[in-house]
């Protein structure tokens, strides 16, 4: 009688020849908190200020989609570290397109991989530079020939303030960072909770947003996917913990923590 094994099945990272491997790749440092600190960082941010957008989109009832996009990501991501577990050779999501397709699937992957990260990144820059520009209008700096003004000026100022994170090797110290955007994250929720608990704007005002707006769930939905936009992080995050073993409870804190 023969047993076909699966490609994730979960006693496969346990066998003797790869056991030994495993312990090569042990070279993390990140802590289980610092670990949280950046996975959490990764799936809030710009996520949380485009949920009320999506609750007077698709109601109240909406928010049962935002439950089920958090647990379709938190088990995606536990593939993704079954993945990684079942082959220490495993770093990146262009080796697991190499694992399972062969060079086309790591072309195609890595195609799909670096459009993304760039195309965020450049979602990102816009939204500062417009978010900014509301704040300090007007604002302009002349530096011989060259003069910026308005977005432009805060697009250049923001990637100049981001780009030296990019240089960090260890995500133990971008912790201390990420632990920054989660403090701001917060700051957002709890100035929200004020202007509706004490000001009176929230809880005593009367909307107009019904209980479930069947045509505005594909725009939640989609706002509701953009909040757990984090999977391409999801492999540095596993390569640089330190006990990968429990990279799952890290995917299960930062996506309670974000629901």
């Amino acid at each position: 009688m023969s047993h076909a094994v699966p490609l994730l099945g979960r006693k496969e990272a346990a066998r003797p020849e790869q056991a030994a491997q495993k312990g090569a790749r042990n070279d993390g440092s990140a802590s289980f908190v610092r670990t949280c600190l950046n996975g959490v960082n990764a799936l809030s941010g710009v996520g949380v200020l485009s949920v009320p957008y999506a609750l007077s989109e698709g109601g109240w009832l909406s928010l049962l989609l935002l439950a089920a996009v958090a647990a379709a990501c938190w088990y995606t991501g536990l593939l993704v570290g079954r993945c990684m577990d079942a082959d220490p050779a495993i770093r990146t999501y262009p080796d697991i397109g190499q694992r399972a397709f062969g060079s086309p699937g790591r072309l195609l992957v890595s195609s799909f991989l670096y459009a993304e990260v760039y195309l965020v990144a450049v979602g990102f820059l816009i939204l500062d530079g417009d978010n900014l520009d509301k704040l300090f209008p007007g604002s302009s700096v002349a530096l011989g020939p060259v003069s910026l003004a308005g977005k432009q000026l805060f697009v250049v100022l923001v990637a100049l303030m981001v780009a030296p994170t990019t240089w960090l090797r260890s995500l133990g110290v971008l912790a201390y960072v990420s632990a920054a955007g989660v403090f701001a994250s917060l700051v957002v929720v709890l100035s929200v909770l004020w202007v509706a608990a004490v000001d009176g704007v929230g809880f005593s005002g009367r909307g107009t947003t019904t209980p479930l707006r069947l045509a505005g769930l594909p725009t939640a939905l989609g706002l509701y996917t953009f909040c757990y936009c984090g999977h391409a992080v999801f492999p540095t995050l596993y390569t640089c913990m330190k006990q990968k073993s429990q990279f799952p409870k890290v995917l299960a804190s930062a996506s309670s923590i974000c629901c």
